[in-house]
Formats: structure tokens, sequence, C-alpha cells
């Protein structure tokens, strides 16, 4: 609820208008061409002084809605609730039961902190609304069981046919972790590796409580080996997105990510630059210790997005060392806000990009052979 003293002169129906008008006019990486030219539903009620804005969309966004809402409490003195129901399409037709969308997190190396971005992202996701799941793919170092804190707990099976997935708040989550120790995994073979990880993709049972996931995010091993390849090329992904930092090495990297995607034809989402810069805690100054604006370069260069920047921040290292994310950790802080924004623009580019009703896919036209 987004509250301001209620002015009893403003008409029902002129509230309205100027709402509709609002929506219509406001843009935004997420909307840029107005709220109500992406919305696949839209209603306004008034429930004695509140007004209620019912919102169906095609991607999560819960926090930009939040934003908007703010605004129209303070340009016309009113009280507004927010309603948001999801209609999320699979981009890419594929057989796997109890999921709609496939991203990848990927990074052209290690070490750049994509399975902490892997795992704050999906929780960020799930605070804008979705449903979510996550699968370690790193089968020779697995750490989203230690990141999500159930190490320790192992999957069961209800048919034997089937694994069900653990839930860690309401996160889905499969892992080679969960199944086998650490040191058994790293002496497979790559085919032994690239098949077990088509057992946890195929042979887990997603669908919880009825519901398709929305989203199951997959936390690529590092690098662009054959492993990576076969991966890519065997799994349905929707979209992948790339996790780097600042540094020239991991950027050269990064650039072999977009190239390893791009050969096996899966869209690449946006760029996102980890440890992008040091905020001091006690001055607030930026300092780029590991470079600047290299993200920004390459998503230009290879005309991908910069999803978002996100600072070296000793609380982030320690929340995952934990088994807590950091989304969850504090839900108003400023890194959970980056999180959130970054996960709304990846599901948004997901939308605008691939989604069959996005008004930026392509329009395929069946033209009927004129000699018939």
């Amino acid at each position: 609820m987004f509250k301001n003293p209620f002015s009893s002169n403003k008409s029902e129906q002129n509230v309205s208008d100027k709402i509709t008008e609002f929506l219509n006019k406001y843009k935004s990486d997420l909307f840029p061409d107005g709220v109500l030219n992406t919305v696949t539903a839209f209603n306004i009620k008034l429930n004695k002084q509140t007004y209620l804005l019912e919102f169906t969309l095609p991607f999560p966004c819960q926090g930009e809605l939040e934003i908007i809402a703010k605004e129209l409490v303070t340009l016309f003195d009113i009280d507004i609730e927010l309603s948001l129901t999801l209609d999320i399409k699979p981009v890419r037709s594929h057989s796997i039961s109890g999921i709609k969308n496939i991203i990848a997190i990927a990074s052209g190396k290690g070490g750049v902190g994509k399975s902490t971005t892997s795992v704050n992202l999906a929780y960020a996701l799930m605070a804008e609304g979705a449903k979510v799941g996550i699968l370690d793919a790193d089968i020779y170092g697995p750490s989203i069981p230690t990141m999500l804190g159930i190490e320790n707990q192992r999957p069961s099976s209800v048919d034997g046919k089937l694994m069900q997935p653990l839930v860690a708040n309401g996160l889905t989550a499969m892992s080679i972790g969960f199944l086998v120790s650490d040191t058994d995994a790293t002496v497979w073979r790559g085919p032994m590796a690239s098949s077990a990880f088509s057992q946890m993709l195929n042979e887990t049972a997603w669908q919880i409580d009825g519901g398709a996931l929305d989203y199951l995010i997959i936390d690529m091993p590092p690098g662009t080996g054959d492993i990576q390849l076969t991966l890519a090329q065997k799994v349905p992904v929707a979209g992948a997105t790339i996790v780097t930092t600042p540094q020239d090495i991991a950027l050269k990297d990064a650039v072999k990510g977009i190239n390893m995607f791009d050969k096996v034809k899966v869209p690449v989402l946006g760029v996102i630059e980890n440890m992008s810069y040091h905020l001091c805690e006690n001055c607030g100054h930026h300092s780029h210790l590991f470079g600047e604006g290299g993200a920004e370069s390459i998503a230009t260069q290879y005309k991908v997005d910069l999803l978002g920047q996100l600072p070296l921040n000793v609380h982030i290292r320690e929340d995952s060392d934990a088994g807590k994310s950091s989304v969850l950790v504090n839900t108003s802080s400023d890194i959970t806000s980056l999180y959130r924004k970054i996960a709304r623009n990846m599901a948004a580019q997901l939308y605008y990009q691939l989604d069959a009703n996005s008004p930026y896919t392509p329009e395929i036209i069946t033209v009927k052979n004129i000699e018939e």
C-alpha cells in the first residue's frame, strides 16, 4: 500500500484518466514504449479511498511498479495499492516438464562471482514475483548447495523415476553436490559429467505445487571448453547472461563466452559486471579496483545489454559463505535493489528479444505462392 492524504475534491473518473495517461507516457529501460503498451491486461478499481491498480505483465517487475506507484502517490495525492499477475510464456519449445524458460548464467573464467550472482539473481526474480528454480551445472565444483545452506540435504523420489528437488527459502534447487561428494565428482570424465547434468535436468520433478517454474537458472561451469559447449547445445536454453569483472583478462574471457553462445545459437541477454567498484562504507567513495567501463565497452561492441553493475562488497561474500542470500538477508538494502533491478532487466530482455508477443520480435508472414 502506497499512501498519501486523500483529497476529496478529486472525481474517480478524473483520477483514473490521469493515472492511465501517466502510465501511457511513463518510459524506462523496462518499458521503452510505456507501461500500457507492454501489459497483457490493466484495470483500475476504487476501494473506498484507495486506487487498486491491477496489472498482468509478461515478465516480473514488482520493483518497477512500486517505483511507479510512489510517483503516482506524489503526483495525484492519492493512495495506491498494486496487484501484479504474471503471464510468462515459454519463448522456446522444449519437452522438459515443469519449466517455462531456461536462462544460463555463464562466465568465460572462474573467480568472477558467477555462482554467487546466480543464486542472488534467482532470489531477486522471486522477489519480483516469479516462480524460480536453480540447477548447478558445475559438476566438478558444485557450490550452490553451500550457498543455499542445504549442503547436507539429499533429494528423494516419490515414484522412483523422478527426483524431488530440494527447496531453500522457496527456491527449487538441484545439484550434483546433493547426490555425490565433491571428491567423487572431480574424477569424472567429460561424457560422464555431461550425462549426470542431463539426468539432473530431465529427471527432476521441477513442477512444484502444481505450477511450472517461470525460470530455471542454470549456473554453468566457468570457461568455454567442451563441456560448456555440450551443455549449451543439449539444453534448450532460452537465453544466456555473461558475468564478468572489469579486469582486462576477465573481459577477454567474457567475449569468448559471448562468441561461444553465438556459435550454438543461444541469444545473449546481456552482461553483468561484478566487483565493478568498491564503495567505502565511511565516505561513500567509489574505487574502481579492477578497472572501469570494461563491461559497458564489450556490451556496446557486441550489441548486448549491460544488465547492471555490482560492487565489491564483503557482505555478499560473507552471506554466501554462511549459506544465505544477500537479497534475503536485507530486503531493503542497496545491494538487494541492485540484484532486483538486474533480474528485472534480464527477464525483460528475454521477453522483448524472444517472446512472440513482444513488439520487438519480427513478425513471420507466410506469403502464398502467386502461381497457385
